[in-house]
This record gives C-alpha cells, structure tokens and sequence, in this order.
C-alpha cells in the first residue's frame, strides 16, 4: 500500500473521524447529556413523522364515510358527523351513522313517497 491510497483513505474518514472525536470529548468533559439530547431530538425527528402518517390513517378509517345520496343515488365519501352538499344534485346532506341522510330543518316533516302499483289501487 502506498502512502497516496493511504492518505486518500484518510481523506475519506477525516469527517467520521471528527465527528466521533468531538462526541468522545464532550462525554469525556461531563457533557453527555447534550450528545443525548441532541439524539433523543433527531429520533423524535425521524419517529413523529411515521407515528402522524399511521394515526392519520387510523383517524380516516374511523371517519370516512363513502355511501350514496339519498335523492339521487350518487356515489361519494363525506366525513362523519359533518354536513355537506351532494356535488350531483345539490341536496343538503348530513353525516350520521355511517349513512347520508337528507338535512331538514327542525319542524319539517320529512316523507318518503312510495309509487303504488295501479293494478292494486283497482283491486
């Protein structure tokens, strides 16, 4: 081995070598603290964005409703416990249960019409 190549090899440690010298010399001086601090922080730096995109999922899992409008049958998701418009027809919309139901102010009856065969009607 040449001393060039052993000097490049070197040239190539010089950071690392730096970097475990100067965390060698703040343990030595009592400041161990610091250097584990300053780990803990990149930790949380790198484990609170994986615990965020987790819980995000977990939260819309739980919240998201995907079901169709009672007025015209249009298929599309809304978040639960919130009211929305049908992006079809217009129709004021509540989420509860899990289900789309139509959104009625308070005192307003609500009907449901049925279509009534005529041949019962005569008979």
């Amino acid at each position: 081995m040449s001393l060039k190549s052993l000097q490049l090899n070197l040239l190539n440690l010089r950071p690392w070598l730096t970097v475990v010298a100067v965390i060698w010399l703040l343990g030595s001086l009592g400041l161990g603290w610091l250097v584990n601090s300053l780990l803990i922080i990149f930790g949380l730096l790198f484990l609170a964005p994986v615990l965020a995109f987790f819980g995000f999922r977990w939260w819309l899992q739980r919240n998201l409703v995907n079901d169709q409008c009672p007025v015209c049958a249009y298929q599309f998701s809304g978040l639960n416990n919130t009211p929305l418009q049908c992006p079809n027809c217009g129709e004021q919309l509540l989420v509860q249960q899990g289900h789309f139901r139509r959104f009625t102010p308070e005192g307003t009856i609500d009907v449901t019409a049925v279509e009534v065969p005529a041949q019962s009607i005569e008979d």
